[in-house]
C-alpha cells in the first residue's frame, strides 16, 4: 500500500468510473483496475461494489476511504510545510544576543536576513550569557551569540568562533582621572565599576587587580545606553564594548582610560564572541541561514576595520 493507490481509490470513488478515474490519474484503465486490485488483496477484502453501477465503496472500502483522505491530506500537508521551510518561504527564527554583538553585529545582520527572508518571522532575545544559555537550554531559542568562556568547555554546547569584540574602560569629560599624568591600577578600583556581566574568568582577571578574592562591580547592567548616561553622570568608570561608545568618544562626552601598569592580559577582558548552540539538536533552517549571514557580516566588518 502506499499514497498513489490510495489517491486511485479516491478518485474512483470521487469520478464513479475505472476509465473516467483512470484518465483523471493520468494512466491507462487496465494499470488503474490492476492498482486497485492490488490494494484489495493487500486488505484481504472488497473494497468497491462493482456489482452497483455506481461502484459504491463497500462498508471495508469507506473506512479506508476515510483514512485515505486524511493520510493524502496529511501527507500534503507535511510537503508543504517542509517545503516551506526548506526555501525559507514560512517559519520562524529566535535566536538571542549579548549586549555586545546587539550593537553593530546583529543589527547589520538581521537586517540582510530579513531582506532575505521577508516572510520569516524572527525573534531576538537581548540578554546576558547566563540568561541565553538558560533560554537555550530551555529550547526558548534555537542558538545566541555571547561571550564563549562560560560554554567552550562543556560539552552539551556547540560553539562557533567569531572575530572578538574589543572593551574598553571609560568615564566622562572631566572625570578627576583624566588630570593625572598617569594612571595605575590602584586608580581604576578607587571608583565604583559598571560594566555587563562578565565572565568567571574575568572577573578573576579584576579581583587578581585589585588584591581582592573576589570581584563583583559596583553596577551591573546589561544596557549600553544606560551604562553611558550613568557614567556620564557620576565618577563611575566604565567597562564596555569599545563599539557601543564611538559617538560619545568622538563628541568628547566620554573619554577611553588607559592603565600604565595594567598588564598585556587585561586583553582577556574582550568579548570572545561565538555562536553557542545546544550539541544534537538539529538547527531550523531559518536559523541556519541566519549563523550564515551572521559570519558573513562578521567577516565584512573586520574587512572594513582592517
Amino acid at each position: 500500500m502506499d499514497l498513489r493507490q490510495l489517491r486511485y481509490f479516491i478518485a474512483l470513488n470521487e469520478y464513479r468510473s475505472f476509465v473516467r478515474a483512470a484518465d483523471a490519474m493520468g494512466i491507462t484503465q487496465p494499470a488503474f483496475s490492476r492498482s486497485i486490485q492490488s490494494l484489495e488483496q493487500e486488505f484481504g477484502c472488497v473494497l468497491v461494489d462493482r456489482a452497483h453501477k455506481e461502484l459504491r465503496p463497500t462498508p471495508q472500502g469507506q473506512v479506508v476511504l476515510q483514512h485515505a483522505l486524511s493520510l493524502v491530506q496529511g501527507a500534503a500537508l507535511l510537503s508543504h510545510e517542509v517545503t516551506h521551510m526548506t526555501k525559507l518561504d514560512a517559519g520562524e527564527l529566535r535566536f538571542g544576543s549579548d549586549a555586545v554583538a546587539a550593537v553593530n553585529l546583529v543589527p547589520q545582520a538581521l537586517a540582510q536576513f530579513i531582506g532575505a527572508y521577508p516572510k520569516v518571522r524572527s525573534g531576538l532575545q537581548v540578554d546576558n550569557w547566563e540568561k541565553l544559555g538558560r533560554s537555550l537550554s530551555r529550547e526558548e531559542i534555537e542558538f545566541f551569540i555571547a561571550d564563549v568562556r562560560h560554554f567552550e568547555a562543556d560539552p552539551n554546547f556547540q560553539t562557533q568562533a567569531l572575530t572578538p569584540r574589543r572593551n574598553v574602560f571609560f568615564c566622562r569629560a572631566g572625570h578627576p582621572l583624566l588630570a593625572k599624568d598617569s594612571l595605575s591600577t590602584n586608580d581604576l578600583f578607587d571608583y565604583p565599576l559598571a560594566t555587563p556581566l562578565i565572565a568567571p574568568g574575568s572577573r578573576k582577571l579584576l579581583a587578581n587587580l585589585s588584591g581582592r578574592i573576589d570581584f563583583f562591580p559596583s553596577i551591573e547592567l546589561e544596557q549600553f545606553p544606560a551604562l553611558a548616561a550613568i557614567v556620564q553622570l557620576s565618577n563611575a568608570i566604565g567597562l564596555g564594548a569599545e563599539e557601543a561608545f564611538v559617538e560619545a568618544f568622538a563628541k568628547g562626552e566620554l573619554a577611553v582610560l588607559h592603565w600604565r601598569n595594567v598588564p598585556h592580559t587585561l586583553d582577556s577582558l574582550n568579548n570572545r564572541c561565538a555562536i553557542i548552540s545546544r550539541t544534537g539538536f538539529r538547527l531550523s533552517p531559518a536559523a541556519k541561514a541566519m549563523i550564515e549571514v551572521l559570519v558573513a557580516v562578521d567577516k565584512q566588518q573586520i574587512s572594513v576595520a582592517v
